[in-house]
Formats: structure tokens, C-alpha cells, sequence
């Protein structure tokens, strides 16, 4: 079952947030949020534990970097986008963060033995 990301949690949450009534106390609460407060219920519902409920939201979550995501079909490959997307939202660097560097500059050590990789040793006549 999708869990975080089904459908029916996705349209809840949405429903929730811009119905009239409500509009005005969930201005400041982000459409996940409401997803993931509607996963919880329904775990409520279901006889699941908040510890249960919280396990699988977080399993949701997380990609797997061994997974083959060209086995996957589109929409399962879809959430992993998704994921993926609000991860590099939530860990990108903004020009307003406090700890924003514009230019960063790296030196890496000179004194260790450097290995060829093998093709970028050929010249394109050999190609």
C-alpha cells in the first residue's frame, strides 16, 4: 500500500486545507503536515500504535540507494522523485540561511599518489 503518499491521504489533506472553514487555521501548516496527520489517524483507526503509524511514515520516507528504480513503474518512481524532491528542498542551502557560503573553496591534498582510471589516459586518435 502507498502509504505517506496515497492518493486519498493526498486529496483529504488538500480538501482539508482549502475548505473555507478551515482555510484560516491551517494557513501556516504545509499540505505534508496535513498528509502525514491524516496518515496518523488513519493508522488511529485501524489499531495501530502511534509508534507503528510514525515507523511506517518514516520508512515511506527514505530511499533506498540500492534500489533499481528502473524496475519500478511510474508511479511508485513518481513518490521516489517526490522524496527526493523534498529532501533537496529541505537540505538545500539559501542565500538567507545564517550558515549560507557563496563561494566555497576546497584544496585536496597534493602529496597522495594519484590513480589513473584508464580512459581518461588514451588520446582520441586510439578512440
Amino acid at each position: 500500500e502507498a502509504f505517506l503518499y496515497s492518493s486519498h491521504c493526498g486529496v483529504a489533506a488538500e480538501q482539508l486545507k482549502n475548505n473555507p472553514r478551515h482555510k484560516a487555521y491551517l494557513e501556516g501548516v504545509s499540505l505534508c503536515q496535513l498528509k502525514k496527520l491524516h496518515v496518523l489517524l488513519r493508522g488511529h483507526l485501524r489499531g495501530e500504535s502511534l509508534a507503528e503509524s510514525l515507523g511506517k511514515i518514516e520508512q515511506e520516507q527514505n530511499i533506498d540507494p540500492e534500489e533499481d528504480m528502473n524496475k519500478l513503474d511510474d508511479e511508485e518512481l513518481a513518490k521516489r522523485k517526490r522524496i527526493m524532491d523534498e529532501l533537496f528542498e529541505k537540505n538545500r542551502k539559501k542565500k538567507d540561511d545564517p550558515d549560507f557560503v557563496y563561494d566555497i573553496e576546497v584544496e585536496f591534498p597534493q602529496d597522495e599518489q594519484l590513480e589513473s582510471c584508464g580512459w581518461d589516459g588514451e588520446s582520441c586518435e586510439e578512440v
